[in-house]
């Protein structure tokens, strides 16, 4: 159970790790690679920026071009003088806008980098930009005076990092995490850990290898979890949230010598796409998505597409199976979906009392199909014993459906 809850997250974990060991044991990089300390957070987050462009992912570009304009801004301040008011100006705007920026582009509607949106998030981000050096160089150049006391308030003290920044650590890592649960989409968890391992290389900001290091290890996470969503899109049903055929053919690839393979059916799916709409047919189908994706006997359920699903069962027999199918068909057919109408109140306390007052809403019984077989001397490949359980999900149906049949 603990894996399983941390596996999203693993990750992020994996490279906040790697961070921590190269600093506190990694041994020294020959000569001919010591530019990798410096280059290679430059390449990490820019392969982000041009991944998240490709996949057209808007809060992941915003989200890695500010971490690549913060890192490239420090880095500039360090090379100012680690104490000059410049460089201090410098490391203060990343630690505020970054967490700021995040805030933004996670509290807003994800429309891809190639909608007009983006155009405006172009001009947002160049303007911080060009306004932090224009006001580093300003402030190096000696504007004097006023600085080094505004600087050193209680507010902007830094490093480590100032309240100011602290603050919006919390709030944009606090939004991270609320867009993540429960779903725990991958860019979603690898926004939070880049947010994450951005703070505390800011916290060591005086150090030039922590910094690159967090850095790195924030490209890492961000750039995982744009091939981790891309991989979900590709091998996960968008409606139901089941895996899709493509991920069942690759899993059959690679199964052993005994296994069960069930196919169910929806009873009279199109009669409620033509009684009641396509949007009643989308609750029925992740309806009966959610019941199968409880089966037990170790089993998985994935859409096989339209109104089908598939049920593998690796390492059962036939006998063993049975019973799971069985019984998930029967909790199907038991359940009552209620259909809500367009007049339908939001407030639940309202719905309660026109339940109260008679106004029943109007309840569907849903039941499924079923046709499962396992792989025997007849049926040696898993596409003969698939097709083997499509011609006894057929026979469920001739027999009166909510049924299974072998």
């Amino acid at each position: 159970m603990g894996i399983t809850v941390l596996r999203p997250f693993l990750g992020t974990l994996i490279f906040l790790g790697a961070a921590v060991l190269a600093l506190v044991a990694g041994p020294a990089l020959p000569p001919s690679l010591a530019g990798l300390k410096t280059l290679g957070p430059y390449a990490l987050l820019a392969s982000c920026v041009a991944l998240a462009l490709w996949f057209n992912r808007g809060r992941s570009f915003v989200l890695a071009l500010s971490l690549l304009a913060a890192y490239a801004g420090h880095s500039w301040g360090m090379a100012l003088g680690e104490q000059g008011a410049g460089a201090r100006v410098l490391y203060l705007a990343g630690v505020v806008l970054v967490p700021a920026n995040a805030l933004a582009a996670l509290l807003s509607t994800e429309r891809g980098i190639r909608h007009r949106q983006a155009l405006i998030w172009l001009l947002v981000l160049g303007a911080e930009v060009a306004l932090l050096a224009w006001g580093a160089g300003a402030v190096s150049a000696g504007a004097a005076s006023a600085w080094p006391s505004i600087l050193d308030s209680w507010v902007l003290r830094s490093p480590p990092a100032p309240l100011v920044g602290r603050l919006a650590f919390a709030v944009a890592l606090a939004a991270a995490i609320w867009r993540a649960w429960p779903a725990q989409a991958p860019l979603d968890v690898g926004a939070a850990g880049a947010l994450v391992a951005f703070y505390i290389g800011a916290n060591w900001a005086e150090s030039p290898s922590a910094l690159a290091a967090f850095n790195a290890a924030a490209g890492a996470i961000l750039l995982v979890s744009l091939v981790q969503e891309s991989y979900r899109l590709a091998f996960r049903d968008a409606l139901t949230g089941l895996p899709n055929r493509r991920a069942l053919e690759e899993r059959m690839r690679a199964l052993g010598d005994r296994y069960t393979l069930a196919m169910a059916d929806i009873d009279h799916f199109k009669r409620f796409n033509d009684t009641h709409g396509h949007d009643i047919g989308d609750q029925v189908l992740r309806l009966v998505a959610a019941r199968l994706a409880e089966v037990e006997g170790g089993a998985t359920a994935y859409r096989y597409g339209g109104e089908e699903f598939t049920l593998l069962f690796p390492d059962q027999s036939l006998e063993q199976a049975m019973p799971c199918v069985k019984k998930s068909c029967e909790s199907i057919a038991r359940h009552k979906m209620a259909m809500r109408g367009d007049d339908r109140p939001k407030s639940v306390k309202e719905g309660s009392k026109r339940r109260g007052a008679g106004q029943a809403e109007q309840a569907l019984s849903v039941t499924v199909s079923i046709g499962a077989a396992e792989r025997t001397g007849e049926c040696r490949a898993p596409d003969e014993v698939l097709k083997a359980a499509d011609a006894a999900l057929y026979r469920a149906k001739q027999s009166g459906r909510n049924r299974v049949s072998v």
